[in-house]
């Protein structure tokens, strides 16, 4: 392992994978949960076509509210219909979502413990071209030093719809980070979503990968090019950022050579940190963390924007490789 050897593509000789728009996934659930349970409506902050909402204030307007560009009032609204005996999912761009009204997040849902689900629209940077305004890559470290707050990352649509259906029967406030970047299909169609389990997609003795969102297909692809250079890595999807799979973590600690995390967010505070501050306390390990390192990401596309900070499959395992070398 004394150089790195160009990442090769895992899909070159097949056909491409189908690629999904997780909100799709969400609304079909949502309208699926409301058509069943009377007490499920949505909340939104004006935001209808990128929440993925037109269909479900057409079927269900008397439980579609739409409070205009006032992310503190929607956020009291959803707790208002909880105390009600309702199940509001309130819906919005994250970066409005949880920057805007973090106050009432954290005192409304939160303190309050009310059974209120957040669902954080077009998380990361997906909205690349409107610039720093518009990456919502703190909500993760927010979000998740929430008292009684859960928080998920789902993977891929299968296990976004099945973490939507999950939030139903979650008693208590619950954070759900929904991408648009498209992305495939990662787990089986019989998957079955539970908080605080971290699903192993791949086995391997030598390096965990780590990853939640849009980065758990690029962990798998960048865990195929490692075997192809004698590399057999872990992958872990980590989608139930809090509560996390404490068990999970620290058998890979145990039982592999260290532990590359991977996230579209900031890499201090979030799923990284995390899974730091639980080794730092039980078995300390040696580590690669990837996100946007402390700045603001510039504007582009969010390809481009993965790419720029190295949250992508040749990333994953570069980062991989030089811990394995580092561990000699």
């Amino acid at each position: 392992m004394s150089t790195t050897p160009p990442l090769q593509s895992t899909t070159a000789s097949a056909t491409p994978p189908r690629l999904f728009d997780c909100r799709e996934a969400y609304a079909q659930a949502l309208e699926a949960m409301a058509e069943a349970d009377q007490r499920v409506c949505a909340v939104v902050n004006d935001s209808v076509s990128s929440a993925k909402l037109k269909n479900f204030g057409a079927r269900f307007p008397g439980r579609f509210v739409n409070v205009g560009i006032a992310e503190q009032n929607m956020i009291g609204v959803g707790a208002g219909l909880a105390n009600g005996g309702m199940v509001p999912y309130v819906c919005g761009a994250s970066c409005f979502l949880t920057a805007r009204a973090m106050e009432q997040i954290k005192v409304d849902l939160g303190y309050s413990n009310s059974n209120v689900k957040l669902c954080g629209m077009s998380s990361g940077m997906a909205y690349g071209q409107l610039g720093p305004t518009h990456h919502s890559i703190e909500d993760l470290a927010w979000t998740r030093i929430i008292p009684n707050l859960s928080v998920v990352v789902p993977a891929d649509p299968l296990e976004t719809a099945a973490a939507m259906h999950y939030s139903l029967e979650h008693v208590g406030p619950m954070f759900l980070r929904i991408s648009r970047m498209p992305v495939r299909e990662v787990h089986a169609k019989d998957f079955q979503f539970t908080l605080g389990k971290a699903p192993v997609l791949r086995e391997g003795d030598d390096v965990t990968l780590m990853a939640n969102g849009v980065l758990v297909s690029r962990a798998l692809d960048a865990a195929e090019s490692l075997a192809s250079i004698g590399i057999h890595a872990r992958v872990l999807n980590m989608s139930s950022m809090k509560p996390m799979d404490a068990d999970a973590v620290l058998h890979a600690a145990r039982t592999t050579r260290g532990i590359v995390t991977a996230e579209e967010a900031l890499a201090a505070g979030g799923l990284g940190g995390a899974v730091a501050e639980l080794l730092a306390l039980h078995h300390p390990a040696r580590m690669r963390i990837l996100g946007v390192p402390g700045v603001f990401a510039p504007t582009g596309s969010a390809e481009f924007l993965l790419q720029h900070f190295g949250l992508t499959a040749e990333g994953i395992h570069n980062a991989a490789v030089d811990l394995l070398r580092e561990s000699k």
